[in-house]
């Protein structure tokens, strides 16, 4: 992988995208708009939730790299990040979560089936959004990309036994719940450029995907919390099993796999007991592999790039790779 600086910001990767963000965020809020009364609202909610416009950067920085100038480039970045935040919502309905980046959820704040109901209004206005554009290409890709979202959805809730959770199928979830819409916003931002680039980037975002997903796991089992300076562990408190723990399991000694049965058979597990599985898994090097493998995914994702041309672009995109890896949430 190509040696960059460590330390790069998201507000870095997307400083010379000002102004097309911007542009993003205007046609994000006249896709959404609506003169129904509740809707209305519950969209005034979601835009002041609104994340960090990650998939949207991708996209268009990758029809810069490819050189596709597609004129509808905002528009369709407005989509992408439409579908991410109804999987937002549909992903904190299914968990009944109350907190979103610190913001209470749609179904914190209105109902359970309000939240429901408005996931499903955000993807049908992506869908309408797509038909006005007239090109059956990015309702191709998008289509996909919805599709293999929702089957990693429906994988994670049959995932019974979380203890034989595989590497395998963690690999084909991450890859359906998290790379499909990277890959898929690096693909849409290439559409107007040749199969080669088009091809490039969508492997390109489906590696840098996998590796987000991983990181971000990592991160519960490292990120400390600001009130308790320990390991939020908020995945092994939903009883979800990760990769640092399914490489950990097969290394554990009787006695300590008995802990971990423990904590996914207590309904709601201790903070003592969350933090000594956390240290389970460390020494038996779950983080170290789950690094690893990160880095590894990281340095196909950079090695999909030198089918570019050398660009300002290409260079950015070679920073989201660091940014993914150096990240907090």
């Amino acid at each position: 992988m190509t040696s960059r600086a460590a330390g790069i910001t998201l507000a870095a990767l997307q400083a010379g995208l000002k102004p097309r963000l911007e542009a993003v965020h205007r046609e994000l809020r006249r896709v959404i708009e609506s003169d129904f009364g509740l809707i209305a609202e519950v969209n005034g909610h979601l835009l002041q939730m609104q994340g960090k416009m990650f998939r949207p950067t991708l996209l268009l920085l990758a029809e810069e790299a490819s050189g596709a100038r597609d004129e509808r480039a905002e528009s369709l970045a407005a989509v992408i990040e439409l579908i991410h935040l109804a999987t937002l919502v549909h992903d904190d309905s299914v968990d009944h979560s109350v907190l979103r980046r610190g913001m209470p959820t749609i179904n914190a704040l209105f109902s359970h089936q309000v939240s429901v109901i408005m996931g499903d209004y955000l993807y049908s206005r992506a869908v309408v959004e797509l038909t006005r554009l007239g090109d059956l290409e990015p309702l191709r890709v998008i289509s996909r990309v919805t599709n293999e979202m929702t089957v990693g959805e429906m994988r994670q809730l049959m995932a019974l036994e979380p203890l034989a959770f595989s590497e395998a199928e963690y690999d084909l979830l991450i890859r359906a719940k998290t790379a499909s819409l990277l890959s898929g916003a690096c693909e849409v931002g290439a559409l107007r450029a040749g199969p080669a680039e088009r091809h490039a980037l969508r492997h390109f975002g489906e590696y840098l995907g996998m590796a987000f997903q991983i990181v971000d796991d990592l991160l519960d089992y490292t990120e400390e919390e600001a009130v308790t300076g320990k390991p939020s562990g908020n995945d092994l408190r939903e009883h979800k099993v990760t990769l640092p723990l399914i490489y950990a399991l097969d290394r554990l000694t009787p006695a300590a796999r008995r802990e971990v049965q423990a904590l996914m058979a207590t309904a709601e597990p201790s903070d003592q007991l969350i933090a000594r599985v956390v240290a389970l898994v460390g020494e038996a090097g779950g983080l170290d592999y789950a690094r690893n493998r990160a880095q590894g995914l990281a340095e196909q994702a950079d090695q999909a790039l030198d089918a570019l041309p050398a660009s300002a672009a290409r260079d950015t995109l070679r920073d989201s790779i660091t940014y993914v890896l150096d990240r907090r949430r």
